[in-house]
């Protein structure tokens, strides 16, 4: 079910402290590809023009006369990995990996704070390499110079990350503002795909009204269990443990442990499994165990023994409501 794109194995030849941090750079810089990744890639396969042999081009399929584009909300809770999966989906689309010089077919925009309609255009307009923009202009004209950018630069691809938080503080109106200025960058000459990841409330803003809801499809990331992903996660475990030079573990219950520490959400899954690697290699282990596990999580969580996933007997009871932070 998992797979890592790097297959190379990492014997492990001192601990170091460089050592170590040069070996958890490598894992961390590692993408696990996943089932999802194939969904996104169908969502967004759709949206995409093809030349004759079938291949996708950076340039949006209109969906109506007057050159309306379509784009996606990808939804997932915090530490679901939502923001690993869309850029590494876009970085190695063929669409967009050999992008033609001077040309952004995708534009990245983190939503910034404080949260606005021009303080987003600023955003944009600084990812397209346009900063010498004044902050008193008006609105509407910060707009129109970010479609033109993008006309310029050939850009096919919006996205916006945490998109949530455009809508968090805003009156009706202002979220009404919001969609109408998106709906805009999906029409008429230059339009583009708007791509938005957020957590779960993303789609109940996003589906404001039936115009802005067929715009978009939906993504919305199914969460782990011990049933459905076990035995991957386990032998992701093991391929990580191997490039360490580390035994993999060997307790029963670890991974269902795990996948409850982790909140069911695959991004703390791998995060949590990294985490205790290194601490088994900072204390010169020759592998990986629960007590490195839970070391790990006590960092992260400042928990005790009775609240620690990892070495309580009665885990499964263990309340943790408490939000983390992606």
């Amino acid at each position: 079910m998992f797979g890592s794109t790097k297959a190379s194995n990492m014997s492990k030849q001192t601990n170091s402290p460089f050592a170590v941090q040069v070996l958890m750079d490598d894992l961390r810089d590692t993408y696990v590809k996943t089932p999802r990744d194939q969904t996104l890639r169908d969502h967004f396969d759709r949206l995409l023009q093809c030349d004759r042999n079938g291949i996708p081009v950076a340039k949006p399929v209109t969906f109506t006369k007057s050159g309306e584009t379509r784009g996606i909300v990808l939804i997932d809770g915090p530490g679901g990995g939502k923001t690993s999966l869309v850029d590494h989906a876009l970085r190695v689309h063929p669409a967009f990996s050999n992008a033609a010089p001077n040309t952004m077919p995708v534009i990245k925009a983190r939503v910034p704070s404080p949260a606005t309609l021009k303080s987003l255009a600023l955003e944009i307009l600084a990812e397209t390499g346009y900063e010498d923009v004044s902050d008193r202009r008006q609105r509407w004209v910060l707009w129109k110079l970010v479609r033109s950018r993008f006309q310029m630069l050939g850009t096919a691809v919006l996205w916006i990350d945490e998109a949530h938080d455009l809508f968090q503080s805003g009156t009706p109106s202002e979220v009404r503002d919001i969609l109408k200025t998106l709906k805009s960058l999906m029409q008429g000459d230059g339009a583009v795909i708007v791509i938005l990841t957020g957590i779960n409330s993303l789609w109940q803003i996003a589906s404001y009204d039936g115009q802005v809801k067929r715009r978009y499809t939906k993504i919305s990331l199914p969460e782990l269990s011990n049933a459905k992903d076990g035995k991957a996660i386990s032998k992701q475990m093991e391929v990580f443990c191997n490039r360490a030079g580390l035994r993999p573990p060997d307790e029963a219950d670890l991974v269902q442990r795990l996948v409850y520490a982790s909140r069911n959400k695959f991004g703390l899954c791998i995060e949590n499994i990294l985490h205790a690697i290194e601490l088994a290699l900072k204390s010169e282990a020759d592998q990986l165990t629960m007590q490195h596990f839970a070391e790990a999580w006590a960092m992260q969580e400042g928990c005790d023994y009775r609240g620690n996933v990892f070495l309580a007997p009665r885990w499964s009871e263990i309340d943790l409501a408490v939000p983390v932070i992606n």
